[in-house]
């Protein structure tokens, strides 16, 4: 994921946070806005809750390739909010997660 793509500013979040509209499963939440690029960004929040900085750390780094895996529409900014049982997650459960909310937002490519 190039460094484009990352929301990293509190600005950023806070945006998707208050505006954005929000889907979620057992594992993830996923919030996304419409934003005025010709890409997507991307952006992962993590409470201390889900586990120690490592878990947390293992858990973006997963986060991120699943999203590098997966074909999103052009010109949103969105947002995963990891819950506990995120940490307990193997890779495969976690890769169908993020999929299955990109199919109900409809933000894949497909439509």
């Amino acid at each position: 994921m190039i460094r484009e793509q990352h929301l990293t500013r509190r600005d950023q979040f806070s945006s998707v946070y208050a505006c954005g509209k929000s889907w979620a499963n057992e594992v993830l939440v996923m919030k996304a806005l419409p934003n005025e690029l010709k890409l997507s960004r991307f952006g992962f929040s993590i409470n201390r809750r889900v586990g120690k900085a490592v878990v947390r750390n293992r858990l973006k780094r997963r986060l991120r390739e699943c999203v590098q895996s997966v074909i999103w529409k052009p010109g949103w900014d969105v947002v995963f909010i990891a819950r506990s049982a995120a940490s307990a997650t193997d890779y495969r459960r976690l890769k169908e997660s993020v999929e299955r909310l990109n199919r109900r937002a409809r933000l894949n490519e497909a439509g």
